[in-house]
């Protein structure tokens, strides 16, 4: 056995150590994602009905994104790949193509068929589909509701706290929605006037209440009526709205936050990660429960249509939700971090 193959080997017995899966197949596919409740979905719905057809096993690689890219980026220094699909973000295809395989978007058959427009990107494709949407209480505003991110501002129209994020992309989902509020047409936005955004921004600080930290955070801050209105992320949004809590969820300018599938750069078996994905997008039956559990749409239309139309439209993907969300230029989000960051820093701290 190769250094490659011990190498990666050893990621797969880790793999199996942790994850509790049985004796691997003569094929295996490694997939480098979250734990939780994602893994377990996805290794219900998706990694065993994929074995079931294809005879790959894949064997799931519990790990946070920022360790995964860290790890990565080992294994391209010293040629030693082990894991064969990674969890990315938009600006992740950009910061780390260099290290990704080009997505043969035109050559995948379920994906030709069934991907909504921009699933399927140069260097990865849409696992899962959300929003970073405004979510208010009803109780709260009864039937005068807030419709837009301009609302979220109007603090005299619209009295109550806020809550805004100070976690994951906020660097740019909240100069973002900031200059939505301040007239910004969706095609204008980028590239970003910062100055313009932030002295949006400026405006709104004084009414924050919260600045949430984590998906459970924004959930018991909306559960404990701690504000009015907040952003969130809409799978968590929806969850709280699931156990009974009076909340409206609002699409309209919501930035689209998405999970990607991405293939490394000589990945032991991109053939079989290809193969992987493309099953993802054609396995209809598997995507209903897949959904209702993580509160997450999939860029599907096979599997979309698989829920009751009532049902689809909690989701982003349902197409008059999806039409009102805000597509990234992760080209230049990607090219832009370290400024984001900075700015974003400064002004928080002040």
């Amino acid at each position: 056995m190769d250094l490659n193959a011990t190498k990666r080997a050893g990621v797969i017995a880790a793999a199996l150590i942790m994850g509790g899966v049985g004796t691997a197949s003569a094929q295996e596919l490694v997939i480098a994602t979250t734990g939780g409740l994602m893994r377990n979905m996805m290794e219900e719905h998706m990694y065993e009905p994929f074995y079931d057809e294809t005879g790959i096993e894949v064997i799931p690689f519990d790990i946070e994104v920022p360790d995964q890219w860290a790890r990565a980026e080992g294994m391209m220094r010293t040629g030693n790949v082990e894991f064969d699909i990674v969890t990315a973000t938009g600006p992740d295809l950009i910061d780390k193509r260099d290290m990704l395989e080009k997505i043969p978007c035109d050559e995948m058959e379920n994906i030709v068929e069934y991907a909504l427009p921009g699933a399927c990107e140069e260097y990865g494709v849409a696992r899962t589909t959300g929003g970073m949407l405004l979510a208010y209480d009803k109780e709260v505003y009864g039937d005068k509701a807030p419709e837009s991110w301009a609302d979220f501002w109007d603090v005299e129209a619209f009295p109550g706290p806020r809550g805004l994020p100070d976690t994951g992309d906020r660097d740019w989902w909240v100069p973002l929605v900031a200059l939505l509020a301040d007239g910004v047409k969706p095609d204008e936005l980028f590239p970003f006037d910062m100055d313009r955004a932030y002295a949006k921004l400026d405006e709104i600080k004084p009414h924050i209440n919260v600045w949430w930290k984590t998906g459970n955070q924004v959930q018991q801050i909306m559960r404990d009526k701690e504000v009015a209105m907040t952003m969130a992320y809409s799978g968590r949004a929806l969850a709280t709205i699931k156990e009974g809590a009076p909340w409206g969820m609002v699409w309209n300018g919501a930035p689209r936050d998405t999970g990607y599938f991405a293939v490394l750069k000589n990945a032991p078996d991109t053939d079989a990660a290809f193969k992987f994905i493309d099953f993802f997008y054609g396995n209809a039956k598997g995507h209903p429960e897949f959904m209702r559990a993580v509160n997450y749409a999939t860029s599907s239309t096979a599997g979309l249509a698989q829920l009751p139309e009532d049902e689809q439209k909690l989701f982003a993907t349902y197409p008059a939700n999806y039409e009102l969300l805000v597509k990234p230029d992760f080209e230049w989000i990607g090219k832009n971090r370290d400024m984001l960051r900075e700015r974003w820093n400064a002004w928080i701290t002040q």
